[in-house]
């Protein structure tokens, strides 16, 4: 599993700036070809607009703003995404239940087992 992520791209999207870059070096560890990072739902908005993405990952609270609308747009598109939080009381919107989930903090080899049936299909 340690380049699962080879020749992939993955759109992050995450507003914790040291967050952001533990991820950004696991997914490079797992073969990721570019990471695509947003601190904001429009950034992420803007940048599925502007390009495709094998896989993604979102937290699920930017700053008091949810991502759904990511989610939406997202699943739009057929592009596969796992949630993450550091909360452990989330609410799970419905029609999302089903999503993975990523609590953080997480390790390298939990973000590969997530990813990995994501990317299997």
């Amino acid at each position: 599993m340690d380049k699962l992520l080879s020749g992939r791209q993955v759109l992050v999207v995450e507003d914790e700036m040291l967050v952001l870059i533990m991820i950004e070096d696991m997914l490079a560890d797992l073969g990721c070809e570019l990471v695509v990072a947003a601190a904001t739902v429009k950034q992420a908005l803007a940048a599925i607009d502007a390009q495709v993405f094998d896989v993604a990952m979102l937290d699920m609270n930017l700053n008091g703003d949810n991502t759904y609308s990511v989610a939406d747009a997202l699943a739009a598109r057929g592009v596969p995404f796992v949630f993450s939080t550091g909360y452990s009381g989330h609410e799970m919107r419905d029609g999302y239940r089903d999503r993975p989930l990523l609590k953080k903090p997480f390790m390298e080899k939990e973000l590969a087992e997530i990813f990995a049936p994501l990317l299997s299909g």
